[in-house]
Formats: structure tokens, C-alpha cells, sequence
């Protein structure tokens, strides 16, 4: 991280819209993880499901994450779950705690909100995330959606 101060999470605004939507990962990263401007989309069509946030360090925009809320993954109101819907670090700031500080904050938002287990799905394949969340502390489920691989942080 650039400074000494904390990276923060903002609200998306008129104000770093753009600089959230030109985040790009690493080319070969890019099957695993949607643009900015879809995931902005899925959250207009689904308020109050989504969570949408740019990652700001030294007012520089180094990454967006987006949590879901209380979301019904079967649309039958009988599995109703919170957790991380997405995450990007730009390709150029990633290794540099971002991910993580991101992965902790939306951990802390559902803590606030009573929430006692955070999960999140990956893309598997070489350039995918899965070390990053199993390092974080997230279980590994044979549970899949899609086919994508679903993982659990107790908190």
C-alpha cells in the first residue's frame, strides 16, 4: 500500500464511477472475474442485495468489491446467504494487501449486520483466486454454483 494511512472503501459516486469502471486485472486473470460496469448493473437490478464499494488508497481507486446481502441462492427463500460477490484489484496494485484489506471489510460489514459466515466463489483454473481464499482462512466446500467453486469463512 502506498501510505502509511488505511486503504478505504467508498460508496460508488459520479465523483470515481470512471476510474471504477476503467479497472482491469491481469489479462490472464480475466476468466474469473466480471467488469466493473456488470457487477454495477447487477447491483442497480438487485438493490439492497448488493454491496458495491471502490477500494481508494492515497485517492487513487485501486480496486472495487461488492458483497451480497441476504440473497437467496436457490429463489425459493430456503438458502439465504451473505458474502463476497466480487472482487477487483487492479492488475498493476495487486500483492499489495488490497485483497485482502477488501476480503476483511466486507467480513466486518456482515459481522455488523449479525451475519456469521461469509462465502464466495471462484473460477477454478491456474490464474484463479482459490489460493488467495483458502490463505485468507475460507474453507473449500463440494458445494458448486454454476461452475464455480464455493468457499466459507466462519466469523
Amino acid at each position: 500500500m502506498t501510505t502509511g494511512r488505511a486503504p478505504r472503501l467508498e460508496k460508488i459516486t459520479p465523483a470515481n464511477l470512471e476510474a471504477a469502471l476503467a479497472l482491469r486485472v491481469r489479462a490472464e486473470q480475466e476468466f474469473a472475474v466480471d467488469p466493473v460496469a456488470h457487477s454495477l448493473a447487477e447491483a442497480y437490478v438487485r438493490p439492497g442485495k448488493a454491496w458495491p464499494r471502490v477500494i481508494v488508497d492515497d485517492g487513487r481507486v485501486v480496486g472495487f468489491v461488492m458483497a451480497f446481502l441476504d440473497f437467496d441462492w436457490r429463489d425459493d427463500g430456503t438458502d439465504v446467504r451473505s458474502g463476497l460477490w466480487r472482487l477487483t484489484i487492479a492488475a498493476d496494485e495487486q500483492g499489495k494487501g488490497y485483497g485482502r484489506f477488501a476480503v476483511n471489510a466486507v467480513a466486518e460489514e456482515l459481522r455488523r449486520r449479525g451475519t456469521r459466515t461469509l462465502h464466495v466463489t471462484w473460477h477454478p483454473g491456474e490464474h484463479g483466486p482459490e489460493n488467495f481464499y483458502l490463505t485468507l482462512g475460507f474453507e473449500k466446500t463440494d458445494e458448486r454454483v454454476n461452475d464455480e467453486h464455493v468457499g466459507v469463512l466462519r466469523l
